[in-house]
């Protein structure tokens, strides 16, 4: 689950993009039907470069919440379908990935967690 700095739910699955191929597959060819969960991706460091990312392939828009190391919303975002590339405004550690709508109660500077 994802919660919100106020132990509130966002989203109740999880799933994570540990390897190169989830990571660079992300959402791509997801349908809006099966996309019902936060897709999480933890990066080896803490970099705005190496958290950017595109919506190429992905037919949808979708809400973007990038993390620093400490798991606090330095940027987020809704992102338009065919996007070449979308860079946070400050380096992240993680980024998640959300239906459109999910991460409008979430603000800068909140602490989010997950299990």
């Amino acid at each position: 689950m994802l919660y919100s700095g106020a132990g509130k739910q966002i989203m109740q699955k999880t799933r994570f993009a540990n390897s190169l191929f989830s990571k660079f597959k992300g959402l791509m060819f997801e349908t809006r039907k099966n996309f019902d969960y936060a897709l999480i991706f933890p990066f080896s460091k803490e970099s705005r470069i190496g958290s950017s990312i595109h919506m190429m392939f992905v037919f949808f828009p979708i809400d973007t919440i990038f993390l620093d190391k400490n798991k606090i919303v330095v940027d987020k975002s809704t992102l338009n379908p065919w996007l070449i590339n979308y860079t946070p405004k400050k380096s992240a550690k993680y980024l998640i990935e959300l239906p459109q709508g999910k991460a409008k109660a979430i603000g800068i500077g909140e602490k989010l967690s997950w299990d």
